[in-house]
């Protein structure tokens, strides 16, 4: 199985790119107080930075917001996952514990001010693909049963025609959300090559240490920019 950019993605965003990891054998069972830790850290920091700091102005949030006009998304009616993250702990809304797994996520995400998914990958029958949407592409919004459809030509990130994340890095599916039986996730860190690909490889580096240190899991790591377009999960 493997994880691909279109063609059609480059030719509007040059220089995205997204650091990879694909965990196997994780146990999502349990307390972890070092990832919780870890999370109330990650989010310390996060107010401090941005004390008086008006969030969509910081420049690491102002590249996302710059692509997501550039695709057609209006980043102030659907902010970027990173700038909904920050934005909520900047007004010292903190961020509630999940699971192990998504608390590492949204650590690491936190701390390098980057977006970061979640992906469980037993449950994906087909590549996951980051693509414009298609007609027959359908959408379950996390915590919800009722199907929709993206708009025309959304980016998307999908599994067969099922969409796993609309507007590129808005909002998850409930298909593929991370539970407690999840035994297998991917974890994509989107970025851009001529703005923050060192924080990227960083971030992905990072978790994927911590991954082995903290779940014993298998691993695989991968980089998909425009020269390599796909890696294997």
């Amino acid at each position: 199985m493997k994880y691909c950019i279109d063609k059609a993605v480059f030719d509007i965003l040059p220089t995205v790119c997204v650091g990879t990891v694909s965990a196997y054998g994780a146990d999502n069972h349990g307390e972890h107080p070092e990832i919780a830790r870890l999370l109330e850290a990650s989010i310390a920091s996060c107010e401090a930075a941005y004390e008086n700091i008006r969030v969509k102005e910081d420049p690491e949030i102002v590249c996302y917001r710059e692509a997501f006009r550039a695709i057609g998304i209006n980043p102030n009616k659907y902010m970027c996952s990173i700038e909904a993250l920050i934005s909520r702990i900047a007004k010292k809304k903190g961020m509630p514990c999940i699971s192990p797994l998504v608390d590492l996520n949204n650590a690491i995400s936190i701390r390098y001010s980057l977006p970061m998914g979640t992906h469980d990958i037993d449950t994906m029958r087909d590549d996951l693909l980051v693509r414009f949407s298609l007609p027959e592409d359908t959408f379950i919004p996390f915590g919800e049963t009722e199907t929709e459809h993206p708009e025309e030509h959304e980016l998307v990130y999908v599994s067969g025609h099922e969409v796993r994340t609309r507007r590129w890095t808005w909002r998850q599916s409930e298909i593929g959300k991370i539970t407690g039986d999840t035994r297998s996730v991917f974890f994509p860190i989107d970025g851009f090559t001529d703005i923050n690909r060192d924080r990227v490889l960083r971030a992905r580096d990072e978790l994927a240490e911590l991954l082995v240190k903290h779940f014993g899991v298998s691993l695989k790591v991968g980089f998909v920019d425009r020269d390599n377009p796909e890696t294997e999960l």
